[in-house]
C-alpha cells in the first residue's frame, strides 16, 4: 500500500534517458552514465522502475573537464533518495512527533504509528515489486520471442508473430524496490524524532526483510515478503542468556522429526525487539549441536504457531516505546519448508545480515544526534545572558562546532558504508567502524545538548533528556563497542598481512 504523499512525489519525478550524443553527465555513487534528461509525464506506477537508480545531480561537461570524470560526493544522493528522506522527514514531524512522549511514558508504540509505518512504505524499503522468479520467466519468454523473429525472418514467414501474444502477470510483493541507502535514510530521520520508532524499522528492514531476500526460498518469499511490506512486522530473535556477544553459544535447539518434514524448536530467546508487535521470527536454533555453531540453523516462524509464547516487555533505560521482550518456543513445530536456506548455515547468515544492521544502527545513532541538536540550537539562538545569545559565546561556539564536525564525520562514513555495500565491496570494516563511532557521537551530542540546554534540559519538558536516555544501547546492541574494534583491527591486521 503506497501513501497519498509518495504518489505526489512520484508524480513530479524526473524521467531520465540514456543517450550516447550529448554533454550531460549523472552521478550515482561510484557509477558514471552519460545521459540527457527530458521531461514528460508518466503514470505513477510506471515512474518507480523506470529511474530509481538514476542521481538529480546533473551538470555539463566543458572544457575545464579535460577528460576527467566527475564523481559525486557519498553525501549526495539520487532523486529517489532524496524523495524517501523527505517522505520519512515530513511524515515523522507531522505524525510521530505529538505521539512521541506519551509512546516513552506509555512503553509502547501505538497501532496507528505501526500502521502508518506501512501506509508510507517504510517497512517494505528494499523487497522488490516484481519477484525475481516472475523476472526469470519474463527473460525466457524475452529470449524465445527474440529466436521466433529470428526464426521467422530466415523463413520469411511474416504471417508467423501475428499469432504468438505474450503476457507476463508480474507478481508484486508489495514493497518500494529502494536501495539501501534510502532504508538508511528512513532509519536517520526517524530516529530524529524517536529512536524506538527508527529501530523497528531498521531491525525489520536491514535485518529480516534483506535475510528472507537474500536466502529465502521461493515459497518462503512468496508467503512472507508481501506482508511484510504490508502489515506484518518482523522479530530477529537471536540473543539468549547465555549467548549475548558470544551469540553462536545458543542453547535452543532444532530437533528434526522422523520422517524430516518438520523441525521442533525448544529454547528461550532474551531481549528480543519487536517481539510483542511480531506477526513472525526469525529464529537461530542448533539443528545439530555436535557440530557446535556449524550446526546453527535459521527458521521462519510464524508468531502465532502453538507453543510461541511471548514475555512480558522489559524495563528499560531507553527506548521504551520499543518492545523488548523474553520469547519462549516450547516444542514449536516449524515446517521443513521454513528454513531459510541451508541447514547448519544459519551462523553465516547471521554475521552477514549483522554487518547490514550495524549501519542501520549507525543510522540511528546520527538520527539522535542530528535530533539532539534540532532541539538545541535554536535555544541557543534564542535564550540570551548578560546581553548575548547563547549562541554567540565563543565558548560555546566552539562546543557545537565540534559536535557538528563528528555528526558530520558519522554521516560520511555510513553513507559511504552504504555505497559499498551497494556496490558489493567489502564493508565489514566500514560497518564497524561506523557504528563504533557513531554511538560515540550519539552519546556525547546528547550529554552536551542537555549541558546547553541547563535546567529545562533535564527535565521532560523537551526531549533532549530522551535522547540521552535512548543512544546509550548504540554501544551495546548488534555487537558493542568493543567486538566492534576488535573486528576492525581484525581487518587492519589483514590488510597489512
Amino acid at each position: 500500500m503506497i501513501s497519498p504523499l509518495f504518489v505526489r512525489c512520484l508524480q513530479r519525478r524526473v524521467v531520465f534517458r540514456r543517450s550516447s550524443s550529448h554533454a550531460h553527465r549523472l552521478r550515482h555513487a561510484s557509477c558514471v552514465s552519460p545521459i540527457t534528461v527530458s521531461v514528460r509525464e508518466e503514470k505513477p506506477s510506471l515512474l518507480l522502475s523506470k529511474c530509481r537508480s538514476f542521481s538529480a545531480s546533473v551538470y555539463d561537461a566543458d572544457d575545464h573537464d579535460h577528460g576527467m570524470e566527475r564523481r559525486m560526493p557519498v553525501s549526495t544522493f539520487t532523486e529517489d533518495e532524496e524523495m524517501v528522506r523527505n517522505m520519512a522527514r515530513q511524515w515523522a514531524n507531522d505524525e510521530l512527533k505529538p505521539l512521541v512522549r506519551d509512546m516513552d511514558n506509555e512503553c509502547k508504540t501505538r497501532p496507528e504509528v505501526i500502521e502508518g509505518l506501512f501506509n508510507g512504505g517504510f517497512m517494505g524499503m528494499e523487497i522488490p515489486e516484481v519477484s525475481c522468479g516472475h523476472l526469470i520467466i519474463f527473460c525466457f519468454f524475452f529470449v524465445l520471442f527474440i529466436i521466433i523473429i529470428y526464426v521467422s525472418a530466415i523463413m520469411c514467414a511474416d504471417n508467423v508473430l501475428s499469432n504468438h501474444n505474450f503476457a507476463i502477470s508480474n507478481q508484486e510483493f508489495g514493497g518500494a524496490g529502494m536501495n539501501f541507502t534510502s532504508a538508511i535514510l528512513v532509519v536517520e530521520e526517524l530516529s530524529r524524532i524517536d529512536p524506538s520508532v527508527s529501530i523497528l524499522v531498521d531491525i525489520h528492514n536491514t535485518l529480516t526483510n534483506n535475510a528472507i531476500r537474500f536466502w529465502g526460498s521461493h515459497t518462503l518469499q512468496s508467503k512472507w515478503l508481501p506482508r511484510l511490506a504490508t502489515d506484518c512486522v518482523s522479530s530477529f530473535a537471536l540473543s539468549e542468556a547465555g549467548s549475548g556477544t558470544d551469540a553462536f553459544a545458543m542453547k535452543t535447539t532444532a530437533t528434526l522429526s522422523a520422517d524430516g518434514s518438520y523441525y521442533t524448536l525448544n529454547g528461550e530467546k532474551l531481549w528480543i525487539s519487536n517481539s510483542k508487535e511480531a506477526g513472525v521470527f526469525l529464529v537461530f536454533a542448533n539443528a545439530n549441536p555436535s557440530l557446535g555453531h556449524k550446526g546453527i540453523t535459521a527458521f521462519v516462524v510464524d508468531a502465532n504457531t502453538e507453543g510461541v509464547h511471548v514475555g512480558n516487555p522489559e524495563k528499560k533505560l531507553g527506548l521504551r516505546a520499543s518492545s523488548t521482550c523474553p520469547v519462549v518456543f516450547d516444542n514449536v513445530k516449524v515446517d521443513s519448508d521454513d528454513v531459510l536456506g541451508e541447514v547448519g548455515l544459519g551462523y553465516k547468515y547471521c554475521i552477514n545480515i549483522l554487518n547490514e544492521g550495524r549501519i542501520g544502527i549507525a543510522a540511528q545513532q546520527i538520527g539522535i544526534a542530528k535530533g539532539c541538536f534540532d532541539i538545541a540550537m535554536p535555544y541557543l539562538n534564542d535564550r540570551t545572558q548578560f546581553g548575548t545569545k547563547l549562541a554567540d559565546f565563543q565558548g560555546m561556539e566552539h562546543q557545537y562546532a565540534q559536535i557538528a564536525t563528528e555528526i558530520h564525520a558519522a554521516e560520511v562514513m555510513t553513507y559511504n558504508a552504504c555505497r559499498m555495500k551497494e556496490n558489493n565491496l567489502p564493508f565489514v570494516k566500514e560497518a564497524s567502524m561506523v557504528k563504533l563511532f557513531a554511538s560515540q557521537v550519539a552519546e556525547k551530542a546528547a550529554s552536551k545538548s542537555i549541558e546547553w540546554l541547563g535546567g529545562v534540559g533535564f527535565t521532560q519538558d523537551l526531549l533532549a533528556e530522551k535522547f540521552f536516555r535512548d543512544c546509550k544501547v548504540g554501544s551495546i546492541y548488534e555487537g558493542t563497542s568493543n567486538i566492534q574494534l576488535q573486528t576492525i583491527a581484525k581487518k587492519i591486521k589483514e590488510d597489512y598481512k
